[in-house]
């Protein structure tokens, strides 16, 4: 068998640039053989075909004076969407994460929904699909410290970490996997990914915290709520049925 690596052999086949082709893999929207590609420097058989999942446009969910509400799509960074509008960024979701995000268009307003997510007055839910079978709600209160090297952010569960707080509710079962309802209290980086992975329930998808692979990781941000205003995303349609 005569192989070549991945980001190589994307490159031939889609007419590319090597460097095109290895953002692509990296976005983790290759896969091969119903299988994300993790790695762009794996070695693949040269007969092989890979699949490019499209990627969608962020779409405007709301906007005034003061506020725009935006439905991320997943595969696009926060940072990529916001070259795209006129305001000022509130708050991240993570690359492959989808749903709801926000900028402000005012100061004023802006310092006032910085000062109630510090407060804890701003409402956020997800939805994920998580592996294991969860059939009761869970709370999970356990510090969380984010370790960093390079552009890759891991965090984990820890006594020197900072408060973190996490809700979640069963929504329906299928096979060895649950589809959940999740509220955060907290909004430290990857807290969700890393809590679900400490009680067990890593998202499916979302290798780095211990998930199994899928085409991408099962993580929306579903609805917002703050200083009187509420945005809805609507779950993607892999999430209706996740298996």
């Amino acid at each position: 068998m005569t192989t070549e690596k991945a980001y190589k052999l994307l490159a031939l086949q889609e007419n590319i640039s090597n460097r095109a082709a290895k953002d692509l893999i990296d976005r983790g929207v290759v896969s091969l053989s119903g299988q994300k590609v993790l790695l762009a420097r794996a070695d693949v058989d040269v007969k092989k075909t890979f699949k490019i999942q499209p990627i969608a446009k962020a779409k405007i969910l709301f906007e005034d004076d003061k506020i725009l509400a935006v439905d991320k799509p997943a595969f696009l960074s926060t940072e990529e969407v916001a070259k795209d509008f006129q305001a000022t960024l509130l708050h991240r979701l993570d690359k492959e994460t989808s749903g709801v995000l926000l900028f402000t268009k005012d100061e004023e307003f802006h310092a006032q929904a910085i000062k109630a997510f510090k407060n804890k007055e701003v409402k956020k839910e997800y939805i994920a699909v998580v592996c294991g079978k969860l059939i009761e709600s869970l709370e999970i209160d356990k510090p969380l410290i984010t370790l960093k090297k390079g552009n890759v952010a891991y965090t984990k569960v820890s006594k020197q970490g900072k408060e973190a707080i996490t809700y979640v509710e069963p929504l329906m079962l299928e096979g060895h996997y649950s589809k959940v309802l999740v509220f955060i209290q907290t909004g430290r980086t990857h807290q969700i990914r890393a809590h679900l992975k400490s009680a067990n329930f890593p998202i499916l998808g979302d290798t780095l915290y211990g998930g199994k692979p899928a085409k991408r990781v099962m993580l929306h941000a579903h609805k917002i709520a703050l200083l009187g205003y509420e945005f809805t995303s609507k779950e993607p349609k892999e999430f209706a049925k996740f298996i």
